[in-house]
């Protein structure tokens, strides 16, 4: 059986604490806000096993650190893609999403700032809050010139329907929060100094309904999400990979 203390000083990358049943993640890289690369793409892949293996943990707050959630890409540390190389990357980013919809508690998501890489692990969550300043787009893919496979190519299109899905995907479109709110990507914007204590208040206000219920509540709600990713996540990562083998050499000679 897990528990906090096997896991809450093990991550480099994302600061860990409880307080009565809520566990709030924290992203970042030194201190400062999330740079995405090699190092989190693991880490977080392990830590939502972690997270969801333990059985005091009622809730889970996902955040980032300063004004930013995730704004920049560390491509260089990605290293030269191969397919030996991709086949880490395939099996990290396989467990990013499934480990997170494995989860048996519910999420919330407080978006504090620009969400431009793996915005869909927010956009995941059963509950997302976002700051007045953050905005979401999908960069790492078509507008980096990789194919958007690792679930992006599930979520994007279920949040916003086929079309504007799409052409979120495709365009490298940028929404701010507001309009995010608008078209139902997140629930509520506020302003940055609001946005931690609604995530908690939000938070004592469901771990206050019994434990099995929110349980079986998020096993519930997730079930159709689990299910497009068993049928879809593999194959996208396959295209992802097999444009990445032709393109990615390229860019660092």
């Amino acid at each position: 059986m897990t528990r906090l203390t096997d896991y809450e000083k093990k991550y480099r990358h994302i600061r860990i604490e409880r307080r009565d049943g809520i566990l709030q993640m924290t992203l970042h890289s030194d201190g400062g806000a999330l740079v995405w690369g090699g190092g989190p793409h693991e880490e977080l892949s392990y830590a939502f096993a972690d997270v969801g293996r333990d059985p005091e943990n009622k809730l889970i707050i996902l955040t980032g650190t300063g004004d930013s959630f995730c704004a920049r890409l560390d491509e260089a540390s990605l290293g030269k893609i191969t397919a030996a190389a991709w086949d880490h990357l395939y099996s990290d980013a396989k467990r990013l999403v499934m480990n997170q919809l494995d989860i048996e508690v519910p999420m919330i998501a407080a978006v504090n700032g620009p969400a431009f890489v793996h915005a869909e692990l927010a956009v995941l969550c059963d509950i997302v809050l976002a700051s007045e300043n953050a905005a979401f787009q999908d960069a790492p893919h078509v507008p980096s010139g990789l194919v958007p496979g690792d679930g992006v190519h599930v979520v994007w299109p279920l949040v916003l329907g086929p079309n504007r899905g799409r052409y979120f995907l495709l365009t490298g479109q940028k929404l701010s929060a507001h309009e995010a709110l608008t078209l139902g990507v997140v629930n509520e914007v506020l302003p940055r100094e609001k946005l931690m204590p609604r995530a908690w208040e939000l938070a004592e206000q469901l771990t206050s309904r019994p434990r099995l219920t929110l349980r079986y509540a998020r096993v519930a709600i997730t079930q159709q999400l689990k299910k497009l990713m068993l049928d879809n996540l593999g194959y996208g990562l396959v295209l992802e990979g097999l444009g990445a083998c032709d393109y990615w050499p390229d860019k660092f000679k």
